[in-house]
């Protein structure tokens, strides 16, 4: 398994555009949230015991962060803890709310992902590798963390790899 800054290099190399990177924090929660809730319903028994498809593949997702780095992971849980609470709670309502709630997130999710990816005029790094779609939430979280002036030494070798972020200016044109 490719290392922390591996895994959010590669992801990061399709991620330069800071208003790609905006669309990002408002998409993939979206699309988590989303996640979570489509797969609180379906459950199975095992011993007696009733686990939602939400809370068994919570668990495995959590397990995947902390194998990469138990800072990040243990923010991860939360994270990922949180949103299952709210799924649980959209999936409690009728079926139709249910459907429309979490489809909604789902898809409204991906739209604002793909606007993002028309600013940075790149495809999504799942695409060419699909655990890329198990990175996005934690890129999510660090590029919040680097915000906030957290774990500087990420950010660096993160940056070392494949360079800082920009915000590209949009071509004008003028009439003379």
């Amino acid at each position: 398994m490719k290392s922390l800054v591996g895994q959010l290099s590669q992801y990061a190399a399709y991620h330069r555009d800071r208003r790609n990177i905006a669309t990002h924090l408002v998409g993939i929660p979206m699309i988590v949230l989303g996640i979570e809730a489509l797969l609180s319903r379906p459950s199975v028994t095992v011993h007696g015991l009733t686990v939602s498809v939400a809370l068994a593949s919570t668990v495995a997702t959590a397990a995947f962060y902390f194998a990469l780095d138990r800072r990040y992971g243990a923010v991860m849980a939360a994270v990922l803890g949180v949103s299952l609470w709210f799924g649980e709670c959209v999936a409690a309502r009728s079926t139709g709310t249910w459907l429309l709630g979490s489809g909604g997130l789902f898809l409204g999710g991906w739209v604002v992902q793909f606007v993002g990816h028309g600013f940075e005029g790149k495809k999504p790094a799942f695409v060419d590798d699909l655990v890329g779609l198990l990175i996005g939430p934690l890129f999510v979280v660090a590029e919040v963390g680097f915000a906030l002036g957290l774990r500087s030494d990420v950010r660096e070798a993160i940056e070392s790899r494949v360079g800082p972020t920009h915000l590209r200016a949009t071509r004008r044109t003028t009439v003379s």
